[in-house]
């Protein structure tokens, strides 16, 4: 199997669970936020169902420089959010065998001004920002829920809610 055969097929997993998770964002609490420093349910929901193809663009150039403007908006619906997760997926599924195993190994950087901030292979940027950083907020999205207490479905074992291991009678 190839690199980026192997990165579609883990991106293909985590994108079924992460729709999962952001099935359970509901409408009427978008705007709530744990702490005032932290990001409102709904922009963290869109955030995470949006990431992965924004992120995968910077793969098809070799430096992406960043002006500091942008950021999450603030969705106005779980369907948008599921809107922007689909699109989202759709791209990194195009997008990764387009650039390819030989794509992978080449070299990205980001820059601010004049300062380079991170410099490493397309592979890495796929597997470090790409995916460990969407899991990321995808963990955070679930303390969200469970804090409002909505059921937390299964991610990678039980959740008090879902037990997919449990036997069944």
């Amino acid at each position: 199997m190839s690199m980026t055969q192997a990165l579609l097929q883990e991106f293909e997993n985590e994108a079924g669970t992460t729709r999962r998770v952001l099935e359970r964002v509901p409408n009427d609490k978008l705007s709530w936020k744990p702490h005032p420093k932290s990001m409102s349910l709904g922009t963290l929901a869109l955030h995470v169902a949006s990431s992965p193809g924004v992120i995968i663009g910077w793969c098809c150039e070799d430096e992406t420089i960043f002006t500091g403007q942008g950021g999450p908006a603030d969705p106005t619906s779980t369907e948008e959010i599921l809107a922007a997760h689909d699109a989202s997926v759709k791209k990194v599924k195009e997008t990764i065998p387009q650039i390819g195993d030989e794509g992978m190994q080449q070299m990205w950087s980001a820059k601010a001004g004049d300062q380079t901030l991170m410099r490493m292979p397309k592979a890495a940027l796929t597997r470090a920002i790409v995916m460990n950083h969407w899991v990321h907020h995808r963990g955070q999205l679930s303390v969200y829920l469970r804090l409002l207490d909505v059921p937390v479905p299964s991610i990678y074992g039980p959740s008090a809610d879902e037990n997919p291991f449990a036997a069944r009678t």
